[in-house]
């Protein structure tokens, strides 16, 4: 009998095992009314489950299923978390459909904008949309949704805090008054097309680092200036001491209640409190790290990137999203303004600039000469005719001149490439590196002060009492390189009765007195003096160059415009000494011309058609694996018409610490690659598998066509299950 037949009719039994019922057939509870379809995105990093999947809604959830909600559906005889992304009158999956076990929550914590964000993120780095709202959407606070939302809908007014209202509560200089931009050419044009309503873009150069005309009073302006039109603001900066600076400044032109600070390292209450805050309107600016570009800030006008060139602003988990391009992006998407700021000028904004996408705000130079203090390169030919020992003391005779001066005005700043104290060792007889028996790892002086007496190795950790060499089979040990604490206490000998301040490792400070002292730090770890350095000695620059990368003397020059921004103008005393050799790194902290050398760096890279003139992929896993894999990429690729150029695959030599998993997204080695050591000759790939990689470069007109095509393999790949998997990256910043 027919599953149709009349009630009470016995009916036949299916002999087909397995196949959904029929919709006559299904049962379950009773489902809602209007759209009793949920298009559900489950939270899963699994790549060929990254799609919605359509669920009904049973009448008892009607009221809370709503678009953006946390919920719990059954899954392949699972209980999984997802997102309700929308509802809809009907479902095209051909089969009943299960309904929804349970709704997390009634607050609608993923908006439109940000969901639509999350894909086009997912999109451009090959990744999955759960992986980037992993990091987009703050993990739940249950206690703070029932009491900013007790009947499940945010109500500003319980956050207690003041909002923002019309222009008058924004204290903003008008040019006439002095504002900072008026010394930058298009600065004053920028501030008064975002007070205007509109949506400029532009690539900041900023001259100072402290003190009231610092580069947080400008960003504070900006900011300013767009809630003025009563559009919102998303600040993002690389680290806790940025935020702080930047969360001052804006509180100085705005109401408190009008801020929210969006960052990991406050821990999970304040942070969840902040994006509630930002979620129901209490709050129309957000500033944070880098998690903070997906802040769901309502009529956003203006998205801000202060130093894109650090690389604390890539997310460490995939799909290892950059915050520069997250921002970007969102610009695009929403129709904001756009600022990218820094001391200097990365290769990418540089691109930006010289497409014309973004228009440059920079000092004339007669300003950049009132404003910023006097550099000396102790290499050049004149230093060099007058102290022939230069070249080789680590101190040379115009840097020792320039502490002793600068001391008898302010604090002088000495920045040094490395932590610790002796952090790496060489052999006294013929000078190679000292490497660990067991991992082939650098061996260092430990203990404070280097008090202990026994090296051992900075990977794992190993003692080398006996320690012999492999090359000449030496037992003699010397300092290859000086540490923080080391140059500490020789500069503590150097100048009797003068303080000496450390910044680094795990003791980094964020500003220091102005009294006068001598302040150790090492590259990103500076502290403000709020009047500014009387002088600064840049030590270890041939250490930052001679780093195995692509952007090393990118990022070493960066690094030196972020120190020398630190210390007083010329005319106030203000001296940076460099012992650096490069010329062109170095003559761009001469001229103090930042953008000249982002210029030079990105014509050489579009020669070479390296990145950012291309994008990059990379592939890395197990010899066969990534064979596979490459291939299936350049076969679908092919038969579309597009071929990408590949190197590889190559080897990778890695270091025991990282495990013998797969590589470590952003060098877990070691967070500053200033103080890696070079890899010793003899030493071999780690065969776990035999560990290779492969790069794809990619041209930006092929860019969307290549990266579908890298998704919908490493979708398929996953699907496999296979024992060798491999890790897909696009545009890692150390994979050249």
């Amino acid at each position: 009998m027919p599953a149709g037949g009349a009630p009470g009719e016995p009916q036949q039994l299916s002999l087909l095992q397995g196949f959904p019922a029929s919709a006559a057939e299904a049962s379950g509870p009773a489902l809602a009314a209007h759209l009793p379809v949920a298009r559900v995105l489950i939270e899963s990093s699994l790549p060929h489950l990254d799609r919605p999947f359509d669920y009904s809604v049973p009448a008892a959830l009607d009221a809370d299923a709503i678009p953006g909600v946390r919920v719990k559906v059954k899954f392949n005889g699972q209980e999984l978390a997802g997102y309700l992304l929308e509802r809809t009158a009907g479902s095209d999956a051909g089969h009943p459909l299960v309904p929804l076990h349970k709704v997390l929550s009634a607050v609608p914590v993923l908006t439109p904008a940000v969901a639509e964000l999350a894909g086009r993120i997912a999109s451009r780095y090959a990744g999955t949309v759960s992986d980037v709202l992993r990091v987009a959407v703050p993990p739940r606070m249950a206690k703070l949704e029932k009491e900013f939302a007790p009947d499940g809908r945010l109500d500003p007014a319980l956050f207690g805090t003041e909002t923002f209202g019309l222009a008058t509560d924004v204290s903003l200089p008008s040019p006439a008054a002095g504002s900072i931009w008026t010394r930058y050419r298009n600065g004053a044009a920028f501030l008064a097309h975002l007070a205007a309503g509109e949506s400029p873009r532009a690539v900041l150069t900023a001259l100072q680092g402290y003190g009231p005309a610092g580069w947080p009073r400008m960003i504070a302006e900006a900011v300013a200036a767009v809630r003025i039109s009563g559009r919102g603001a998303v600040v993002v900066v690389p680290d806790y001491r940025d935020l702080d600076r930047v969360e001052s400044a804006l509180l100085e032109l705005l109401p408190a209640g009008d801020v929210a600070r969006l960052t990991a390292d406050d821990g999970q209450t304040p942070r969840y409190r902040s994006f509630l805050r930002v979620l129901s309107g209490a709050a129309g600016v957000a500033v944070g790290t880098r998690s903070a570009a997906y802040a769901p800030v309502p009529n956003l006008g203006l998205v801000i990137c202060w130093d894109d060139g650090d690389d604390l602003h890539i997310e460490q988990r995939s799909p290892y999203a950059h915050a520069r391009e997250v921002l970007l992006l969102r610009a695009g998407q929403e129709g904001a303004a756009c600022l990218l700021a820094a001391h200097s000028r990365s290769t990418e904004t540089e691109r930006l600039v010289a497409s014309g996408w973004a228009q440059a705000v920079e000092a004339d130079r007669a300003v950049a000469r009132r404003t910023v203090p006097r550099v000396l390169n102790t290499a050049d030919s004149y230093e060099l005719e007058h102290d022939p020992l230069a070249r080789i003391a680590r101190l040379p005779g115009a840097a020792w001149r320039a502490a002793k001066e600068g001391l008898e005005r302010g604090p002088v700043l000495v920045q040094v490439a490395r932590a610790g104290y002796a952090p790496s060792l060489v052999c006294d007889t013929c000078r190679e590196p000292a490497r660990c028996t067991a991992c082939s790892g650098p061996l260092a002086i430990a203990g404070p002060g280097g008090s202990s007496a026994v090296p051992q190795c900075r990977w794992c950790s190993a003692p080398a009492p006996a320690w012999r060499c492999s090359t000449c089979n030496g037992a003699r040990l010397r300092r290859g390189a000086t540490g923080a604490l080391r140059t500490a206490e020789e500069l503590g000998r150097a100048f009797p009765g003068k303080p000496v301040i450390t910044s680094s490792g795990d003791q980094i400070k964020a500003t220091v007195a102005e009294t006068a002292a001598l302040v150790v730090a090492t590259v990103g770890a500076e502290p403000v003096a709020f009047g500014g350095y009387a002088a600064a000695l840049l030590l270890d620059g041939d250490s930052l160059l001679r780093r195995e990368n692509l952007r090393a003397g990118e990022d070493a020059v960066r690094r030196w415009f972020n120190a020398a921004a630190l210390v007083r103008p010329a005319s106030e005393g203000g001296l940076v000494v460099i012992t650096a050799d490069d010329a062109a790194g170095v003559g761009a902290l001469l001229r103090w011309d930042p953008a000249g050398y982002a210029s030079r760096e990105l014509a050489l890279r579009q020669e070479l058609q390296l990145p950012p003139a291309v994008r990059v992929a990379s592939v890395t896993g197990g010899r066969t694996a990534v064979g596979h894999f490459t291939d299936a990429i350049q076969q679908r690729l092919a038969a579309q018409g597009t071929v990408l150029r590949t190197a590889g695959p190559a080897p990778l030599i890695l270091p025991a610490a990282a495990g013998a998993g797969r590589t470590p997204p952003q060098d877990a080695v070691a967070r500053d690659a200033a103080t890696r050591d070079a890899v010793p000759r003899n030493a071999v790939p780690r065969d776990s598998g035999q560990e290779v990689r492969t790069l794809l470069f990619i041209p930006y007109a092929q860019a969307a066509v290549a990266t579908a095509v890298m998704r919908a393999v490493k979708a398929a790949a996953a699907a496999k299950r296979s024992d060798d998997p491999v890790q897909l990256r696009l545009d890692g910043v150390d994979v050249l």
